[in-house]
């Protein structure tokens, strides 16, 4: 579970990071640097397809500047994966839910712009 979320920084069970991070399996995965930056693309995600979850929650970053591909929105619906993407903060609350109702819920969250 996310315990917390500010601007640059993310609490997960217990533990504090600084950069974006991926959440698969309830496992974090430190450093989540995108190819192209602000854009997400399918390498970008291939992780999270693998783990074949139901949900797969985007942060776009405190202000949403980060942005999905067509080609991912597209990958995602293809795999009959539910893509949900939202403002860091609201996504947070949104994966937390998910985690709390037993759905497998996999998540990519840019920490600040």
């Amino acid at each position: 579970m996310i315990e917390s979320y500010s601007f640059g920084n993310i609490v997960v069970n217990g533990k504090a990071y600084h950069n974006d991070v991926k959440i698969i399996d309830a496992t974090v995965i430190p450093e989540w640097w995108r190819k192209s930056g602000h854009v997400v693309s399918p390498k970008d995600v291939s992780d999270l397809v693998a783990a074949r979850p139901d949900y797969v929650v985007i942060g776009k970053g405190n202000p949403g500047f980060m942005k999905t591909s067509s080609e991912v929105k597209h990958l995602f619906e293809d795999k009959g994966i539910t893509l949900l993407e939202e403002k860091t903060a609201k996504a947070v609350k949104i994966f937390n839910r998910l985690h709390r109702e037993g759905k497998k819920v996999c998540a990519g969250f840019h920490l600040s712009c």
